[in-house]
């Protein structure tokens, strides 16, 4: 049983970690309408996404992203970012993402 659990350990560490890694394609099309916000797009596993907004301007923005993978229904996920902050928004998909398509539209809260 040692033996076994032994060469388990020796087989994982001779994969290299980039082997691991979750990596995709992610498309982003901004809409920004003067805002001053910052996207920052993440591949979090194989069937969730993440995208990181910052709010640089001085009043508060409202902002959708639309995510779609392929074939699966979008999903929107809406928020309202105060100035200064920084909100992450995740969508997760029932199939593996093999290219991601990010629609982002923000506007000044009003």
């Amino acid at each position: 049983m040692k033996n076994i659990c032994l060469a388990a350990l020796v087989s994982l560490a001779i994969i290299p970690p980039s082997v691991l890694a979750v990596s995709y394609p992610v498309d982003l099309e901004q809409t920004l309408n003067g805002t001053e916000v910052l996207a920052r797009t993440e591949t979090i596993d194989r069937d969730i996404a993440g995208l990181t907004l910052q709010n640089f301007g001085q009043h508060p923005v409202i902002c959708t992203a639309l995510f779609r993978n392929g074939p699966e229904s979008p999903r929107t996920r809406r928020v309202t970012l105060e100035p200064g902050e920084t909100r992450p928004l995740t969508a997760k998909f029932t199939r593996e993402v093999i290219r991601l398509r990010i629609k982002l539209t923000c506007e000044e809260a009003q």
